[in-house]
């Protein structure tokens, strides 16, 4: 998991602001490659959350993580099923994934 979670929404955070850094940890994600297991999760289902760090991609449902918070306009990239999104504020105020290519 993450080092530390919080409640504020992503329309409160100021862009200004430095990035909090996350330590992550081996969740055993077997889909990828060693090297890169501790950036993916499965998701949970409905208990689960996603902590500041965290995104759903919208093609394949696996949690991609960053060793940063993620803010609108970052880039990620889902090794699983290869797709590359941006990160947009969806309509509830959290953090989605957008897909790009």
């Amino acid at each position: 998991m993450t080092s530390e979670i919080d409640t504020v929404t992503p329309v409160d955070r100021n862009d200004d602001e430095p990035r909090r850094r996350y330590e992550l940890e081996e969740t055993g994600f077997m889909e990828v490659p060693a090297r890169w297991r501790r950036f993916y999760r499965h998701w949970r289902g409905a208990g689960d959350s996603l902590a500041p760090n965290e995104v759903i991609c919208p093609v394949c449902k696996v949690v991609i993580r960053s060793t940063r918070e993620l803010r609108p306009g970052d880039k990620v990239y889902c090794m699983p099923c290869m797709s590359r999104m941006v990160i947009v504020v969806g309509e509830d105020g959290r953090l989605e994934a957008e897909v790009i290519f």
